[in-house]
């Protein structure tokens, strides 16, 4: 995949990308919050309309608007946790922030490499409600609302694969519990669990279930719970394109 076309950064810049990302890597680990980010940076990004050319990852999860979405509760946990971080590389838009953060909590829980390009612009308005999945929900869905940021069926799928990472908050989605077993660890467990029977007390939410269910949806799977280099090689594609919609 080509590289994103953003407004060129001086050296000055990308140095500050460089020493943001490495004070990144290590609060993040220490915090164990790599969940948490992934989240705040995929919610960032999965505001995109490509009809509207609206909303997208472009720094307005600090709207207090924003945030009050149902599906980010709990991100102003996030936002309040790197804040000192970001008070500390003031040159960076804090769309790149967000952003970057999320790249290196996949990486740092032994996801794969994701290339960041810097030079996304802040916006003051934040997008409507309504534009993130909603757990509850099968596959039409799933299509409705990642097809409007203009991904196809296999980055759906792959990008599902992200919550390996974390686990869900009776108070913030309404249901409770992780994924995965080690929930701090980024692999292609997530596939072999949907793939299997027996795995009491783990996570299968609907819209995880319709990647079964749905035979589009169900033979990349397949592919994945096989073969986790090349879910890691399609989900670091599908990330990126995420992090670059708009």
């Amino acid at each position: 995949m080509g590289a994103k076309v953003y407004p060129e950064v001086s050296d000055e810049y990308k140095t500050a990308v460089e020493k943001a990302r490495r004070k990144l890597r290590g609060f993040i680990a220490e915090k164990n919050i790599a969940p948490l980010i992934v989240r705040l940076a995929w919610h960032s990004a999965g505001t995109f309309d490509v009809k509207t050319k609206t909303g997208g990852p472009f720094g307005t999860m600090k709207n207090a608007e924003e945030l009050a979405h149902g599906a980010n509760a709990g991100l102003n946990i996030a936002i309040n946790l790197l804040e000192p971080i970001y008070e500390q590389f003031p040159i960076l838009s804090y769309a790149d922030f967000v952003q970057l953060a999320g790249v290196v909590a996949v990486e740092v829980t032994g996801g794969p490499t994701i290339d960041f390009h810097p030079g996304r612009q802040d916006k003051k308005e934040s997008p409507p409600e309504g534009r993130l999945p909603d757990a509850n929900k099968g596959s039409d869905h799933l299509r409705d609302i990642f097809y409007a940021y203009g991904l196809n069926d296999k980055e759906i799928v792959a990008l599902s694969g992200a919550h390996t990472l974390g686990r869900a908050h009776k108070e913030r989605s309404g249901f409770d519990g992780p994924w995965t077993s080690n929930p701090l660890q980024f692999d292609n467990s997530y596939f072999t669990i949907l793939l299997s029977e027996d795995q009491e007390g783990l996570l299968k939410l609907p819209s995880d279930k319709a990647l079964v269910t749905d035979p589009e949806f169900r033979k990349y799977v397949d592919l994945y719970a096989k073969d986790e280099d090349v879910f890691f090689a399609d989900y670091a594609e599908a990330h990126q394109k995420l992090s670059e919609l708009g």
